[in-house]
């Protein structure tokens, strides 16, 4: 049974509104997504070097509330969204991500759906669909590759939250 559940996915997808939903409906903790915060106050573009900081300090927050785990933790983002972000934006990988991905084994992930509207925001860049087509394909390769396991969220807000309640619950 995983007691770490990433809500992942591309951007405008619903992972921070499901990522709160399933705290309140556990009653339990929600790391959110650091990235937000940080551009939301950095006043210039980002750079490959902003990127790199947000990932440790998401990593940084995981890490530093995984040592007390509640019955259950949700984490909107992790260091899958950093790794993708990094290859679309920047073609290139690092190896640190890419090592941490490899050592993980203790979460259970989903994956949010591009079914919902496309939410326009300041902060997101991807709003054409066949952007989001193939940035979700890449998601779904990536949790494949690490071999995680996953399932895909689909539909309206309330069919998300009931959806991932089942998937959780039925956890062996």
């Amino acid at each position: 049974m995983f007691n770490k559940i990433v809500i992942t996915g591309p951007e405008s997808t619903g992972k921070s509104t499901l990522s709160k939903a399933l705290a309140i409906h556990y009653k339990t903790l929600w790391v959110k997504e650091y990235a937000r915060e940080y551009l939301s106050t950095l006043y210039k573009p980002y750079t490959f070097e902003d990127v790199i900081e947000m990932a440790k300090m998401q990593l940084f927050s995981e890490k530093k509330i995984s040592h007390k785990p509640p019955p259950f933790i949700f984490f909107d983002t992790d260091l899958t969204v950093y790794k993708i972000w990094i290859e679309e934006k920047y073609h290139t990988e690092v190896d640190w991500i890419n090592q941490e991905l490899k050592n993980t084994r203790d979460k259970l992930y989903l994956l949010c759906n591009i079914d919902l509207p496309w939410f326009p925001d300041p902060l997101r860049e991807h709003p054409n669909i066949t952007d989001r087509q193939r940035i979700f394909s890449k998601y779904i390769a990536l949790l494949n590759e690490y071999q995680f396991n996953f399932h895909i969220i689909s539909g309206k807000e309330d069919e998300r939250l009931k959806k991932s309640i089942q998937i959780i619950s039925n956890q062996k």
